[in-house]
């Protein structure tokens, strides 16, 4: 399995994920756009597994990268530095927070074949964009464990699903293939598998409350049947109507 983590954004998804990353025995190479100077508390915090790094910096060191940014900043991705890398892709497309693209609106691509696109030399998994931040630390589990959680994966390229899925595995999860990243709107915003089941019954609140709330609940173990049975019955809706809250 990979040994280095790279993380591109240093908000609540990506420093979940360096949490575990670190717990599971990883090097983690952190980043974000303001700096390495700004993630000196976060380092220290996470131990000296942890070191602060530019983006171009955390690409070029991950084995494998995880791209925990929102949507509408993938194009301050570095390509090159990414190229030829696994990048698992977290963001989701909130049209109201990320601006209207056409492309993502009509269906003719997902958020994630947009990244693809983008990032033309690496091979992009959808992965962590359906669960809150706090329950990607509070339901991980080890391997064998009664109430191990799993969350849904999609990419074009089945050596990168299994790399991801290795990944996944280590940080406390069971990857649950549901395709292509044609296939990725399945575990999209607005969908069964996405964020709810995680949580239990969601208090409708503002998204603040919302957020502040959910770091007050340990959250709902989902196994992988259940995962694959809600990316099974998911119906496609409109991208742009997407609604729901979210860090990625």
């Amino acid at each position: 399995m990979s040994r280095t983590l790279g993380v591109i954004g240093s908000g609540m998804i990506g420093s979940s994920v360096a949490r575990l990353a670190v717990a599971a025995g990883l090097e983690v190479v952190l980043s974000n756009s303001r700096g390495p100077e700004t993630l000196a508390d976060l380092v220290a915090e996470l131990g000296g597994r942890a070191r602060a790094a530019t983006p171009d910096e955390a690409a070029r060191a991950g084995d494998l990268v995880v791209a925990a940014i929102p949507f509408h900043a993938y194009g301050r991705l570095p390509a090159d530095a990414l190229a030829g890398k696994t990048v698992l892709d977290t963001a989701n497309y909130y049209p109201e927070r990320d601006g209207h693209l056409a492309e993502l609106d009509s269906g003719e691509l997902t958020s994630s074949g947009l990244i693809q696109r983008h990032l033309a030399g690496s091979r992009v998994i959808k992965a962590f964009n359906t669960i809150t931040p706090h329950q990607i630390v509070s339901l991980a589990r080890p391997a064998g464990a009664p109430d191990r959680s799993a969350l849904p994966v999609a990419g074009d390229d089945a050596e990168a699903k299994a790399e991801a899925a290795l990944l996944m595995d280590a940080l406390g999860y069971d990857a649950v293939d549901i395709g292509t990243l044609a296939d990725s709107w399945r575990s999209e915003p607005n969908t069964p598998v996405y964020i709810e089941p995680y949580l239990g019954d969601v208090p409708a609140v503002n998204v603040e409350a919302f957020l502040r709330w959910t770091f007050q609940t340990p959250g709902v173990a989902v196994p992988a049947a259940e995962i694959r049975k809600l990316a099974e019955i998911a119906v496609r809706q409109a991208a742009g109507e997407a609604r729901f809250p979210s860090d990625g």
